[in-house]
C-alpha cells in the first residue's frame, strides 16, 4: 500500500540528520517523508541514495519474512521525490539501556562499558530477546551502519527498526548497539534466513548499484558459512554515536 493521493506536510522532525518530515495522505495515514533534496552528502555513501536504501531495506525485510522495517515506498511529496515510511505509533523501546554494573542480570547482554558524567561505571546493555536477535541478523545482512537505541520502536508487542539510509554499502560498515549476540551460533531459523538472503534473485528495489546487491548476497553467504552472529571488526567504529 502506497500513500493515498496527495501528501500534506504536518511538520519537520528536527532531530534527524537529514531533512525528515511527517506527512499525511488523503486518507489521514501518517508517513515519514525523507526527500532526496534534503539529504546531506556523506563522504562514504553515493549522493542521493539514502532514501533508496530505506526502500531497499524494507524490500529485503519483507522478502525474508522478518517484518522489521515499516512499509517503505518511493514516492513524490511536497519537496520532491523521496522515501515514504509508514509512521509507527509506538515508543522508543527500553530493550537497550545504560545501567550500573550491579544491575546487569542474566536478562541483559553487555555491549560496552564506560563511565557516566559523574565518573561512575556504566554498562551499555540490551535484552536477550528473540526479537532483537532477528533485528541483529537483519542488520548484519544489510550492513546497517546506524542501529542506535532510538532506531528501535516498540508497538503492540513488536519491535520495528527505522532509519536504514546508511546501509547496504559494499564495504563492511556495521555499527550497532546489539553486539551482545556477537559470535553466538545461529538457530536453524536464523541460518535459514541467511541462506535465503544469499539466494535472492534480481534487485528487489531500484536505485542501488549492482555491486551493492552482490555484496548483500556475499555477506549472507559468509554469515551462513560462519553459522554465527558477527563480532566487531577493527578499523571501523563498532557502535554508532550517540548510541541513544
Amino acid at each position: 500500500m502506497s500513500p493515498a493521493g496527495e501528501l500534506r506536510l504536518l511538520g519537520r522532525l528536527v532531530d534527524a540528520s537529514n531533512e525528515t518530515y511527517l506527512v499525511a495522505d488523503e486518507e489521514e495515514a501518517s508517513w515519514v517523508y525523507k526527500p532526496v533534496a534534503g539529504e546531506q552528502p556523506l563522504w562514504d555513501f553515493p549522493d542521493e541514495t539514502l532514501g533508496r536504501r530505506e526502500v531497499a531495506a524494507y524490500a529485503i525485510s519483507e522478502a525474508l519474512g522478518l517484518g522489521i522495517v515499516p512499509r517503505t515506498v518511493w514516492g513524490d511529496g511536497p519537496l520532491g521525490e523521496g522515501s515514504l515510511q509508514r509512521f509507527v505509533d509506538g515508543v522508543i523501546s527500553d530493550v537497550v539501556d545504560l545501567i550500573h554494573p550491579e544491575q546487569v542480570t542474566e536478562h541483559w547482554l553487555p555491549v560496552a562499558s564506560g563511565f557516566d558524567q559523574d565518573r561512575r561505571p556504566v554498562v551499555l546493555v540490551h535484552r536477550d530477546d528473540p526479537r532483537l536477535r532477528r533485528m541483529a541478523l537483519f542488520d548484519a545482512l544489510v550492513n546497517n551502519s546506524d542501529r542506535k537505541a532510538g532506531h528501535i520502536i516498540e508497538a503492540d508487542g513488536a519491535l520495528f527498526g527505522v532509519d536504514h539510509g546508511v546501509s547496504l554499502h559494499v564495504d563492511d560498515k556495521l555499527r550497532t548497539v546489539l553486539w551482545g549476540f556477537a559470535n553466538q551460533p545461529f538457530t536453524d531459523e536464523e541460518l535459514d534466513v541467511a541462506e535465503r538472503c544469499a539466494g535472492l534473485g534480481e534487485p528487489l528495489a531500484p536505485g542501488l548499484a549492482d555491486e551493492e546487491w552482490a555484496a548483500l548476497k556475499a555477506r549472507a553467504r559468509r554469515l551462513a558459512e560462519a553459522g554465527a552472529f558477527p563480532g566487531p571488526t577493527t578499523g571501523w567504529p563498532a557502535i554508532p554515536w550517540p548510541p541513544f
